[in-house]
């Protein structure tokens, strides 16, 4: 057993991985500060004696005693994070370099939940990490793309300075149950607006393309990563290379929900990328991970969850 530290272990895909945790017989620490995570995300692992919730805000320092980190406290949609731009790139930084600090004093593994929006709108595709992305500095999206890349750079030089043990995932686009009702990423919007037959508000024409990763997939790579020798650093494209333009995916949500909304164009905004399909070559030769979850499963378990919150008048 392994006391194991999540941070923004309350939100989307923090509350699954605490679970997956929990499942392997682990002690799991989840903090959040519930800015976009929420308690009910993981109010049904609160009786588990293994489990501890802690309220904390990752820009302060923690101490505590754990053997590994998984950092993932950052809020990952655009709505989120250019509510408060500032705070998104301390979260990002100050985070890192806190987490960081913990796991030097205790020589702690850890982990960083990096993002496929490091490579920018990216000029090569699929992506590769040894691209080397195509990013506005200024722009709108920068405090998010540009405070995720400065966290990679600390966790390499922590790595070269102090010999941290680190492990680093690039995520591309995940979805499922227990997104954020409006968090304005394509999946929540779609199937939200579908279920309450609502307008679909599709930005651009629709041909801009997503690779879309279900949950319980993106997880499991996780744990496999974090499981590999500490020779094996990343960073590591997570996601799935199946591509779907956005006129696709709303039509899909449509055939599954049986709404009758109708789409509506809007103009598409500033810097969003037209590609995003992750090449994962090196997640199947070192992990011996791919995704299993095919599109139209795993919308059909978000539908579901979606459902479930409207009928409770929670989103």
């Amino acid at each position: 057993m392994k006391r194991i530290l999540v941070t923004g272990g309350a939100g989307f895909i923090g509350s699954h991985l605490c679970e997956r945790l929990l499942a392997q017989g682990h002690e799991v620490l989840c903090v959040d500060n519930f800015y976009t995570g929420t308690r009910r995300n993981v109010s049904r692992l609160l009786d588990d004696q293994n489990f501890e919730l802690m309220r904390h805000d990752v820009t302060f320092p923690l101490f505590v005693e754990v053997d590994e980190i998984y950092n993932l406290a950052c809020p990952a949609s655009p709505i989120h994070y250019q509510f408060d731009p500032v705070q998104t790139t301390k979260t990002s930084v100050h985070g890192a370099i806190n987490m960081l600090g913990l796991a030097k004093r205790r020589r702690a593994k850890i982990f960083q939940s990096s993002t496929s929006e490091v490579y920018g709108d990216p000029t090569i595709h699929p992506q590769t990490e040894e691209y080397w992305g195509n990013v506005n500095p200024i722009g709108f999206r920068s405090c998010y793309d540009e405070g995720k890349r400065c966290a990679e750079t600390l966790f390499f030089d922590y790595h070269r300075q102090h010999k941290l043990r680190i492990k680093v995932a690039r995520i591309f686009n995940t979805y499922g149950p227990r997104m954020h009702p409006n968090d304005g990423r394509v999946v929540s919007n779609f199937v939200v607006q579908a279920l309450k037959g609502e307008v679909i508000t599709l930005y651009g024409d629709g041909q801009q393309t997503r690779s879309f990763c279900f949950v319980d997939d993106l997880v499991e790579g996780f744990l496999r990563l974090m499981d590999t020798g500490d020779e094996i650093t990343g960073p590591i494209n997570l996601g799935n290379p199946g591509e779907f333009t956005m006129k696709q995916l709303a039509e899909t949500v449509l055939e599954l929900t049986g709404s009758k909304s109708k789409i509506e164009h809007r103009p598409l905004p500033q810097d969003d990328p037209r590609q995003r399909q992750p090449d994962i070559s090196k997640a199947k030769a070192i992990l011996d991970w791919e995704p299993t979850i095919q599109l139209k499963e795993g919308v059909t378990r978000t539908i579901a969850y979606f459902d479930e919150l409207l009928k409770e008048g929670v989103a």
